[in-house]
């Protein structure tokens, strides 16, 4: 169920869906209710420097059923490229309002990843916000970079067993996605979206930048301070690339 057409927008060649938040909720559940799976990637300015510098990772990426614009630099070359997209698909917004519609309807959540107790600490928020949310399983499995075969088979199994209606994958980026697309012939009605730090910012163990600085397109600025050491060559590092970015979508993909 790919956003096809005029639905999306090809940013540094990966096909990025021009839909709002609540559309791809709506897409997602409507998708489930006819036994459809698919797979979200929620794309921010590292994902897009990862795809142009590593063909391998953008080739898993575009296998994706739903790219969004999970960061504002996508968002400015969208409107540069005279394709506005609605909003900002954030992916630390979506593990919270995915959870709210599957305890509205009665679905089950698989969580996978995170640090440490992150992943049963996000379950038992979760179903304390909403208490109709079906805990499907939670677990923190070790995974090399990239996970080997036998890693991933266990994992397959792990969650297969379940059969979550949704997974969410915390192992960071592009690991999370070599898992998801190692269950997907598993569960072919599941949903699943890799989330990155977000298990983390539901438990409560890594705090998510203010409200302010989401929508100015800051978030990053304050994971940057929040983690300096880890974080700041990644950041850094993806400036220079968020300049070509934009360039390259006012001046030569608009």
């Amino acid at each position: 169920m790919d956003a096809s057409g005029s639905e999306r927008v090809v940013i540094a060649g990966l096909p990025v869906a021009r839909l709002g938040t609540a559309e791809v909720v709506d897409r997602v559940f409507h998708a489930l209710s006819g036994a459809q799976g698919g797979w979200v990637v929620t794309a921010n300015l590292d994902f897009m420097q990862r795809a142009y510098e590593d063909p391998d990772s953008r080739e898993l990426y575009s296998r994706a059923d739903l790219i969004v614009a999970d960061g504002a630099p996508l968002v400015w070359a969208a409107r540069l490229m005279g394709k506005p997209l609605p909003d900002r698909v954030a992916g630390s917004d979506l593990v919270w309002l995915f959870a709210e519609r599957a305890a509205r309807e009665g679905r089950s959540l698989f969580l996978l990843g995170g640090d440490g107790e992150d992943g049963k600490v996000a379950a038992e928020r979760l179903v304390e916000r909403y208490p109709g949310l079906k805990i499907a399983g939670v677990a923190s499995p070790k995974l090399s970079s990239p996970p080997t075969d036998s890693e991933l088979k266990e994992v397959r199994e792990l969650v297969a067993a379940a059969r979550p209606d949704l997974v969410y994958a915390g192992f960071g980026s592009p690991k999370q996605e070599r898992v998801i697309e190692a269950l997907r012939p598993s569960l072919p009605g599941a949903w699943m979206m890799g989330c990155g730090i977000s298990l983390s910012f539901m438990a409560g163990t890594v705090a998510r930048a203010p409200r302010w600085m989401q929508n100015s397109g800051l978030e990053w600025l304050h994971r940057m301070l929040s983690e300096p050491r880890r974080l700041a060559p990644r950041y850094l590092r993806n400036i220079p690339y968020a300049f070509r970015l934009l360039w390259n979508a006012r001046f030569i993909e608009s």
